[in-house]
Parts: C-alpha cells; structure tokens; sequence
C-alpha cells in the first residue's frame, strides 16, 4: 500500500483492495478448477463464480443473477451490445469502447446543448450514467421514456450512485474501477428476450450467451469487490467532497481555471489556460503524485478530448486539462498535499512559458 494514498488516477484503474486480493489468491492455487467441469474441483469453482454473480446483481440491485453475465470489463460488454445488430444513437460523451463500435456501424450521435442531451425517439440507445473524463451525471430517465432498449455503460457509477441500472435495460461494468481485479467485467440484462447474440461463439459458458473458460479468480474478485463498493459507498461520497473542495480552494488563488462538472464528487476535470495538461501530470508525477490528463484509454492520442470539445471549449483551454479522480485509499492530508503541488506546478510551468 506504499504511495496508494498519492494516487489520484482511480478514474483510470483502482489499486486491489487485499481483501479482493486475498478472497482470489485460493482461485490461482489449489482451487484451480474449470467451472464448467463436472468433478468437484469444477463444482468449487462453479459455486465461487455463482457466489460472485450474485454479489454483482446485489451491488448494482439486480432482481435476479441471472442477469449478470461475465465478460473481460466494460470495453468488451460494450462491443458485445452495440454489435449485436442493434442501430439506433449512442450519446456524444461516450467512451472510446461505445464511440468506436458505433462510428464502425453507422450509429447517430445524439445532440447535445451543454451537458443537456436531446433525446428522440428510437429502438435503441446507449448512453452513459457518469462520464468518465468529468464526473457528470447524465439523466437516463429522459431518455429511457424516448426509447425501446436503454443501454448505458455505467462503469463510473458503481460504487458512487446507488441503483445505477435504475433506468436501463442493459449495461456494462468493469471489476478494476472499484478496486477489483483487471480484465473482468459484466454486462447486466435485464430480459433475457434483450440479450444480445453471443459475440463469443464456441462454448456453453454463461449460459450459452458468451464462449470462452471463465476467469474464476478474476471474476471472485469482481465478487467481493462489489461487495465492498456498496459497503463504502456513502463513507466514499462524503470524503471525495471534502477532498475535491481541498482542490477548489486551492486552484481559487490562480487566474484562469476552469472547472468543468460538479457531478459525481470522486472525478474532478479542471482546465489551466496557457499550460499543457501532460507537463503537468509528468510533473506531478515526478512530485510522487499520480493524476490523469484525460481518460486513461485515450493518453498518447494528439486528438483534443471528443467530450470538451463537444461542450465547445475552445482547444487552448482543453490542452491544460487533467483530471484528478479520488478512491478509497486517498486521504485528507494527501489530498491537502496534492493541491500545494498542483498549484506551485502550474505556477512553475507557466512561469516558465512566458
């Protein structure tokens, strides 16, 4: 746990909680069982993942289960719906694993006026619940009375928001963004009439719909996990307002900054005018501080943020962004030392600009 507490990247990944860690540890030892085996060391590890199924279902208030199905995390999930032969809108702040698939297929793109999302009338949308650059919390319930399936990517949402599948008919969701393990994931269906054709062909596994041996170890970790992002929850909303207020008053005593959501409180998005958002990660970085320039799957890409810009910041302002996301490890006195360093940073940098 050295330098968890600095860390300040949990929009990116989060790091294992060592309950997570050691609930999984059996799972890559003596309990190695393939959960579709019929001995009793494929039946240990069946009973581990339906354990887990139902810690998932409980977390985002599934009905049943059964609605859980396992996949690799989030991107995957999100393929595996909108190529299922679906067409329809998906909406303009959407992550790279929506916005990708979607552009490939011929989807539409939702209007936007601000943060406000217009929405039409369709058999099928996906829309997130909270994005993933800003924290912004979007309305599904609009949207949902518009069309005839909802799908939402709520990958930001578990553990912050509580009933996050409260307006859709689908949705995806990844283990690592709640301090679970990398590489496992779910998509939550609603009616089994909805669920998608399988993406993954060649095996019985998730009840026929998604091929391929189950990541047990993995997936039990998702398990727990869920478990404990409902358990922290309220502990977790109430200390990422108090640290995401420590920044705001200490960016208060700088010109030219702009702070771009006040949605969820643990993803804080703030632009710096005539600095760029990387030599500032860099050299947070280099003062032991781990922040983010924008969503972790687009870092190295030369194109502007497709959510700011679709805002209308003007470019200048999105070239100074990072993004400060909090979890569960962070605290009061890191948060306090990580917005000395940010302001002395920027301070630094455009002093040396000009």
């Amino acid at each position: 746990m050295l330098g968890w507490d600095r860390y300040f990247d949990n929009a990116a990944t989060t790091p294992v909680d060592p309950r997570v860690l050691n609930e999984m540890l059996p799972y890559l030892g003596d309990e190695f069982g393939n959960a579709n085996s019929a001995h009793s060391w494929g039946s240990r590890a069946r009973s581990a993942v339906e354990l887990a199924r139902t810690r998932v279902a409980e977390a985002i208030g599934a009905d049943d289960p059964s609605q859980i199905l396992f996949t690799s995390g989030s991107t995957e999930a999100n393929n595996w719906v909108l190529r299922s032969g679906a067409t329809g809108y998906v909406g303009p702040f959407e992550h790279d694993s929506v916005r990708a698939p979607a552009a490939h297929l011929g989807f539409n793109v939702l209007e936007n006026d601000g943060w406000l999302v217009s929405p039409v009338i369709t058999d099928f949308a996906s829309h997130m619940l909270v994005n993933n650059e800003t924290g912004a919390i979007f309305d599904l319930e609009g949207l949902r009375a518009h069309c005839k399936t909802l799908h939402s990517d709520i990958t930001q949402a578990v553990g912050k928001l509580q009933n996050p599948i409260g307006h859709v008919d689908l949705a995806s969701l990844s283990s690592h963004k709640i301090h679970g393990p990398k590489g496992v994931g779910a998509l939550f269906v609603r009616d089994p009439s909805q669920t998608p054709l399988p993406l993954l062909m060649g095996g019985e596994h998730e009840f026929g719909m998604r091929a391929g041996t189950l990541n047990v170890a993995g997936i039990v970790g998702f398990g727990l996990a869920s478990s404990l992002s409902g358990d922290h929850r309220e502990a977790t909303w109430s200390q990422a307002l108090e640290w995401r207020e420590i920044q705001l008053e200490a960016v208060r005593g700088l010109t030219d900054v702009e702070v771009h959501s006040m949605g969820v409180p643990h993803i804080l998005a703030m632009s710096f005018l005539g600095v760029e958002g990387e030599s500032i990660v860099l050299d947070m970085d280099a003062a032991g501080f781990g922040i983010g320039s924008g969503a972790a799957c687009s870092t190295g890409s030369t194109e502007p943020s497709h959510v700011l810009t679709a805002l209308g910041i003007e470019p200048d302002w999105i070239r100074g962004t990072v993004r400060i996301s909090f979890g569960r490890y962070n605290t009061k006195e890191s948060s306090a030392a990580l917005a000395a360093n940010l302001v002395d940073v920027v301070t630094r940098l455009r002093r040396l600009r000009n």
